[in-house]
């Protein structure tokens, strides 16, 4: 499930609650200085049904931590904060996160089991729960099938916009997703909540959901930052009676749209870069040399001043132990937007042929010669902005 072959089209203005049966709300509730900073989405049914994916940090957050013990659970609803990462703060955060689900699910008439709880922000400081209870009580009187902007607002925290996609049809699926800054694979560093009517069992939506997070979040990497707190929450409510056939694909074309919106957003970059191995043993080994090129800072940096340099990207493929990405590396070719740089292991067109400087998108391509899979993942460069920001993130 390529990016680059994904034809089914996504609506960007599709959030969580597009499909039938879902209200949300996003508030401020003084977390932050500035803005939104707790939202609510709530599955009003017929059906209630979930599914989710969660960071695999062995250094997770204490929202994850209730995650993984309600695993099994159907959630009706989720609250989310930013402002705080509730993560590296011990069993007094953990408690913060559980007393959260109890809050809301009083509010709701609902189990606590049945609350997602989701935090994101700066690691190692305690939520002020005074303020969660508030926002939380608020949000939940503004729920409506209005508060889906709202709601991407208040999960936003170095974003500079909020981000949303949805498909709408027969059945309708619709999200929300946060992150700039922490974006590797594993999945790539966000919140996430994916909403839809359809009819599904949590076997179905689980499925569906690991697929589609593989072929997306999972195929970005900004900055080899692996996050504490990553989470994304899939809710069905089966109000649009239809069982889909094509419910995976179109959930990997909205999950495909939410990454690439992530990479578009990374912290200060100013180019996206789409990395394609092909010619590769297997799907690992693609990953692998993908993964490592995407890393390179080296590499990063040479895009950001506009420079093709091939170099850097076979030094790369080359630090994939053989045993993993077998290839000959006398064999490699590589382009950067379309122009072979470098054939056979060697010099190829001249540099000064490729133009990086005249669009955001650049598309580096390296054939291994050593099989017949592709795989595509997602980065972006290195700037002065990306260095100044995350310098000064805390202070």
């Amino acid at each position: 499930m390529l990016f680059s072959r994904n034809t089914i089209p996504v609506d960007t203005e599709l959030g969580v609650t597009a499909p039938q049966g879902f209200r949300a709300a996003g508030v401020s509730a003084g977390i932050k200085s500035a803005g939104k900073d707790v939202a609510v989405v709530v599955n009003d049914g017929p059906e209630v049904v979930s599914a989710h994916v969660l960071t695999q940090n062995r250094v997770f957050a204490a929202p994850v931590q209730w995650m993984k013990e309600t695993t099994g659970s159907n959630y009706r609803a989720v609250i989310l904060n930013s402002g705080g990462a509730n993560a590296a703060t011990g069993e007094r955060g953990y408690r913060d996160s559980v007393e959260t689900a109890q809050f809301v699910a009083t509010k709701l008439g609902v189990e606590p089991a049945e609350v997602a709880v989701c935090s994101t922000g700066l690691i190692g400081e305690l939520l002020p729960m005074g303020k969660i209870r508030a926002g939380a009580e608020e949000a939940i009187d503004l729920l409506s099938r209005d508060g889906g902007g709202d709601a991407a607002l208040a999960i936003m925290t170095t974003d500079t916009r909020p981000k949303q996609a949805g498909i709408a049809g027969e059945y309708s699926i619709g999200s929300m997703v946060k992150g700039a800054g922490m974006l590797a694979p594993g999945m790539a560093t966000m919140l996430c909540v994916i909403t839809t009517d359809a009819v599904l069992t949590q076997a179905q939506a689980q499925r569906a959901l690991d697929i589609a997070v593989e072929y997306s979040f999972n195929r970005i990497d900004s900055d080899g930052a692996m996050s504490t707190n990553d989470t994304v929450i899939l809710m069905a409510s089966g109000a649009s009676g239809v069982e889909p056939a094509d419910f995976t694909e179109n959930l990997t074309a909205v999950a495909q749209s939410l990454a690439r919106q992530l990479i578009g957003d990374a912290e200060g970059a100013s180019h996206d870069v789409l990395i394609r191995v092909s010619g590769a043993s297997s799907q690992e080994a693609g990953l692998a040399v993908a993964r490592a090129i995407s890393r390179s800072n080296l590499l990063k940096t040479a895009i950001f001043g506009n420079d093709p340099n091939w170099g850097r990207v076979i030094a790369q493929a080359g630090t994939v132990p053989a045993d993993v990405a077998p290839f000959d590396p006398d064999a490699l070719d590589v382009w950067f937007n379309g122009v072979p740089v470098c054939r056979s292991g060697g010099v190829g067109d001249d540099r000064s042929l490729v133009d990086l400087g005249s669009s955001r998108d650049v598309t580096i391509e390296i054939d291994l010669h050593a099989g017949q899979e592709v795989v595509e993942l997602w980065t972006n460069d290195l700037t002065h902005d990306y260095v100044h920001e995350n310098s000064a993130y805390s202070t």
